[in-house]
C-alpha cells in the first residue's frame, strides 16, 4: 500500500537505513523482501547458541512513539515488555478457547504486544481485519464467533454512533479489553450491546508501569494498594503547568499530591523496574528521566500523564502534559506537525495545539499561524502539504492567522489562552479555517460550519 510513497523518499534516506517490505519480489533495487526469506527458512527451533547473548532485557524490537514530548521516537522493545504485553489478555481473564478480534493498525503497541501477542501466549485463535469498520464490526462479531475485542477511546464511540439496529446484544462477546474509552461512552456501550465486561487499562510504550481495572469501575484505569506500589513504586507529583515542569519544594524535592488532586505520574526505575529508552540520541532517554525526586540519586520515568487518585485508591486518567495531545487514539507531536507546516514559503511561524471538541475524546489539532510580510494564506497549497507531510489524525482539524504570535517570558510559544479560546468565530476576531474532508480542503469556518461541528453533522 506504501511503495508509491517510499519509491519517493528512498533517495533521502540515510545509506545506512535498510528498507525490508512484506512480499517476496521488489521492482525497487535498494529494498529488501522478507516473505520469500520467511519461507525459506527452517521450521527447527533456533540454536541455543544462536540466542546465548539474549536475556529478559535484550531488544527484541523497536516501535514508534511520540512519547510526550518532540517528534516521534524509536521506543526500544526488551524481551521482558514482549512477555509482559502478551499476558495482559490472561490477566483479564482470556483463555485459549477465546476468539479475540483485533481491528486496531498492527504499529499500535496495544494490537502488537497485547492483541498478537496475547493470542501466541495463551493460543487463543485471532480474528485480524485490515480497518476497522464500525458497520461492519458487529457482524463480523457474530460471523466468528468472538468472545474478546480490543479497543481505544474512540472505537468504542464510532460504535455507539452507528444507527441503533435490532439484535445489537446478539453476540458472542464476554470481553472488551483496551484503553481510553470516556465515562458516557462506557456507559452507553454497556446498555446498547450488553453484558460486555470493559477491561480498561493504562500503560505506555516505552513505560514501567501499567494498570488494570478488574472490577469494571466506570472511568478508573485500575485500582492501586500497599503490595502494588512495594512491587511497582509510582507517585503522582504537583506538577507546574506554567513552567512546563515539576514543582520543587525549597529544599529540591518533588512534592505529591492529596488524593483528588490531578500530579503527574511517575514510576520508579530500578532492576525490576526498567526504562530501557529510546533507540539513537541518548537524550530523548535522559529526557523521559527525573533525578533526585525524593531523594538524592532516585530515579523516576516521567510518564508525561496527569492522573487523579481518588479515596477508594482508585486511579483516573486526568489529561496529557507537554506539546503532546491525543486525537483518534494516537499522540500528536505538535514538533512534528509544526515543522511540516513551516516548510511552506508563506508561513513564518505555527503554533500547534489541541482543543476540546464536544462529543469527541482527546483534542482536535489547530495551529496559529504567522505568515511572511507580503504573503497571503494558500489554503490549497496548506491542505496538500498537511496531507502529504503527516498521517491523517496529526493533521491540523482547525487554522487560525494571527498578526503575532505570544511568546512567554522563556522565548516559548504561549498555548494557554489559544487553547481556551478555541475555535469560536464569535468570539474570535482572527480568520478562522476549517479542514472539510468532505471537500478536501479548508474552509473558511463560520458560525454556520461552527454550529454544524458542535452538532455533530460535520465528520472531523
Amino acid at each position: 500500500d506504501l511503495l508509491g510513497t517510499l519509491e519517493e523518499i528512498l533517495p533521502n534516506l540515510q545509506k545506512d537505513v535498510s528498507v525490508w517490505i512484506m512480499t517476496k519480489d521488489s521492482a525497487l533495487p535498494s529494498v529488501h523482501t522478507l516473505l520469500d526469506k520467511i519461507e525459506a527458512a527452517s521450521e527447527d527451533p533456533v540454536p541455543v547458541d544462536r540466542r546465548s547473548a539474549n536475556n529478559l532485557k535484550s531488544s527484541v524490537l523497536y516501535i514508534f512513539t511520540s512519547g510526550t514530548t518532540g517528534l516521534p521516537k524509536a521506543a526500544v522493545i526488551s524481551h521482558m515488555q514482549v512477555l509482559k504485553g502478551a499476558a495482559g489478555l490472561w490477566a483479564f481473564g482470556a483463555t485459549a478457547e477465546d476468539i479475540i478480534y483485533i481491528t486496531l493498525p498492527l504499529y499500535h503497541s496495544a494490537a502488537s504486544l497485547l492483541g498478537i501477542g496475547g493470542c501466541i501466549e495463551l493460543g487463543a485463535t485471532c480474528v485480524l481485519r485490515k480497518k476497522f469498520s464500525a458497520s461492519q464490526f458487529w457482524n463480523d462479531c457474530r460471523k466468528y464467533n468472538v468472545t474478546v475485542i480490543q479497543y481505544i477511546g474512540e472505537l468504542c464511540r464510532y460504535l455507539c454512533s452507528q444507527p441503533v439496529k435490532e439484535g445489537e446484544k446478539n453476540h458472542k462477546v464476554r470481553l472488551a479489553v483496551g484503553n481510553g474509552v470516556r465515562n458516557d461512552v462506557w456507559r452507553e456501550f454497556l446498555d446498547r450491546f450488553g453484558a460486555v465486561k470493559i477491561c480498561e487499562f493504562y500503560g505506555a510504550t516505552e513505560g514501567n508501569i501499567c494498570f488494570m481495572n478488574h472490577t469494571g469501575k466506570i472511568g478508573s484505569v485500575g485500582r492501586t494498594n500497599f503490595f502494588y506500589k512495594l512491587f511497582f513504586p509510582f507517585d503522582l507529583i504537583k506538577y507546574d503547568f506554567q513552567k512546563d515542569e515539576p514543582v520543587r519544594n525549597k529544599h529540591g524535592w518533588c512534592e505529591k499530591v492529596k488524593k483528588g488532586e490531578a500530579g503527574l505520574l511517575i514510576s520508579k526505575v530500578n532492576a525490576k523496574n526498567p526504562f530501557f529508552g529510546y533507540a539513537g540520541n541518548k537524550r530523548h532517554t535522559e529526557k523521559k528521566l527525573l533525578c533526585d525526586v525524593f531523594k538524592k540519586g532516585d530515579l523516576y520515568f516521567n510518564t508525561g500523564d496527569l492522573m487523579v487518585q481518588d479515596q477508594e485508591n482508585f486511579l483516573y486518567f486526568w489529561d496529557r502534559i507537554g506539546d503532546t495531545f491525543r486525537w483518534k487514539g494516537e499522540n500528536v507531536a505538535t514538533t512534528e506537525v509544526s515543522d511540516a507546516i513551516v516548510m511552506l514559503d508563506f508561513i513564518q511561524e505555527a503554533n500547534v495545539y489541541g482543543v476540546s471538541v464536544p462529543a469527541h475524546e482527546g483534542k482536535a489539532g489547530m495551529a496559529s499561524l504567522i505568515l511572511k510580510e507580503n504573503t497571503t494564506l494558500d489554503l490549497e497549497k496548506m491542505y496538500k502539504q498537511v496531507v502529504t507531510y503527516l498521517p491523517s489524525y496529526a493533521c491540523p482539524l482547525f487554522l487560525r492567522v494571527q498578526e503575532t504570535m505570544e511568546m512567554t517570558g522563556t522565548f516559548k510559544q504561549q498555548k494557554f489562552r489559544l487553547v481556551d479560546e478555541g475555535f469560536d468565530p464569535s468570539t474570535i476576531t482572527d480568520p478562522l479555517y476549517f479542514l472539510d474532508s468532505s471537500k478536501q480542503a479548508y474552509v473558511l469556518l463560520t458560525k454556520e460550519v461552527h454550529e454544524r461541528i458542535l452538532s455533530g453533522q460535520m465528520k472531523l
